[in-house]
């Protein structure tokens, strides 16, 4: 019999804002949760690495000696656990920290670099190395193959149904996130409207992904230019975000509106793509007829919504290509410099609080081409980038959090570089190819393995 509400009776609306209410923390207890996605290939021919044999099935099992205990699905191992972080598979192979909530960004690249040097210790072991680039260089999605778990072939076949490249996020993505936490409703929206409307910048500032099947695909972004035909229902910049009166209801109101993909139960998951939440709540879901859902098949469900940012129980930054290790301890840095400071948190909203409904869309179509060339308000996205970068650096010199005498500034200095010289990532791989790869993208596999 499924659970219900704690007090035994069906969940109400005022059960699913109290959910996202519930992650409120007092600023003492902030923490972020830093996230990466890499792709896994063979040495040598730089081919895609299936879960078995001598795949990643071998790798998850070879990450137990450093204290990881395995999740089953069935018989199968689809993710690590480790204190509060794990290690997941994303549909085609990608493997994925999710990091422990922690206090600085010093334990973040600690917690990082220990991370990436377990996978190469026993990725050397298996012939197997790591990539982190927005988006294959190389790969067509009919080479990648698939992870045995059972959300996925549910996603994989609801996909081609809402739009024309949600199978290549699913498969030919990688991107680095940052989670952070909210002091009340009002601290939410605030970071929320912010962190919406500047991650487009930050996508900018990220852009590592030039390359489709090894040639120039005309986006500094794929990753990102996927999200904008992935599915309507569920992506994209949420004007209401910006609308007076946003909070948790808002947000429970849309979410209760965005069809859902399954119900786990019993470890099963029952395939209920395009059906309603609502429904689900008043028992009429035909696939669970009389069932009614418990606030785990909530939690659920909200994690099947992907806006640039999006609300849990805490905020996630989504907007950010894959990259090398310095920038997967950039991000984090930069929300934390924007978002955890009173005063750096109203500065960037001044950057952006007059930007039109409209542009909020156009800016993030704008960057997967045009990156930091892009405009915005009568700027440049890398005028607006230095501006947002400057804001992060005061905010985290504020922070002043410590480790060997330095602050958590020194994380930026990527980001700095990219803003001043208003090259992204991206344009410096196309250099290389168009110069030294001599057209060649695969070369992208040896220069740029962690």
């Amino acid at each position: 019999m499924a659970e219900v509400a704690c007090d035994d009776r069906p969940l109400v609306f005022e059960d699913l804002v109290r959910w996202f209410e519930a992650g409120a923390k007092p600023a003492a207890d902030w923490r972020v949760g830093a996230e990466h996605e890499k792709f896994v290939f063979r040495h040598g021919s730089h081919a895609p690495v299936p879960y078995e044999p001598q795949g990643i099935r071998a790798l998850l099992e070879g990450l137990t000696r450093f204290g990881w205990t395995p999740v089953l699905e069935g018989d199968n191992i689809i993710a690590l656990e480790r204190g509060k972080a794990n290690v997941s598979l994303e549909p085609g192979g990608q493997f994925e920290l999710s990091g422990a909530p922690l206090e600085t960004v010093h334990e973040i690249s600690e917690e990082t670099t220990t991370h990436l040097s377990e996978v190469k210790a026993v990725g050397d072991e298996l012939g197997l190395g790591f990539l982190g680039l927005g988006y294959t260089p190389i790969w067509t999605r009919a080479q990648i193959p698939v992870m045995p778990k059972g959300r996925y072939k549910i996603m994989r076949e609801y996909m081609p149904k809402v739009g024309g490249l949600g199978l290549d996020m699913m498969f030919r993505t990688c991107t680095v996130q940052a989670n952070l936490d909210f002091g009340s409703e009002a601290d939410m929206a605030a970071k929320f409207r912010t962190s919406l409307a500047l991650q487009p910048i930050a996508t900018a500032l990220f852009a590592n992904s030039p390359f489709i099947e090894g040639r120039p695909s005309g986006f500094v972004s794929a990753r990102a230019n996927v999200w904008t035909d992935t599915d309507a229902d569920r992506t994209g910049m949420l004007d209401f975000v910006f609308r007076d009166g946003f909070g948790f209801e808002t947000y429970a109101n849309y979410a209760l509106d965005v069809p859902m993909y399954f119900v786990k139960r019993e470890g099963r998951y029952v395939d209920v793509a395009g059906r309603s939440f609502r429904d689900f709540m008043a028992g009429r879901l035909p696939e669970l007829p009389g069932e009614k859902p418990t606030l785990k098949d909530w939690a659920d469900h909200v994690t099947t919504i992907f806006p640039e940012v999006r609300l849990k129980q805490y905020l996630e930054m989504r907007g950010a290509d894959s990259g090398p290790l310095s920038r997967l301890n950039a991000l984090p840095a930069l929300w934390m410099g924007v978002l955890y400071d009173g005063a750096a948190l109203a500065a960037a909203w001044d950057l952006c609080k007059d930007w039109a409904v409209e542009d909020h869309e156009r800016l993030r179509a704008d960057v997967t081409r045009l990156g930091l060339k892009a405009q915005v308000g009568g700027r440049t996205v890398q005028d607006v980038a230095k501006d947002m970068l400057a804001i992060a650096h005061e905010g985290l010199k504020r922070r002043a959090r410590l480790a060997g005498g330095a602050d958590e500034t020194g994380y930026l200095s990527d980001l700095h570089e990219i803003a001043a010289s208003g090259v992204t990532p991206a344009e410096r791989l196309l250099e290389l190819y168009n110069g030294p790869w001599a057209g060649d993208a695969s070369r992208a596999f040896e220069t740029f393995a962690y």
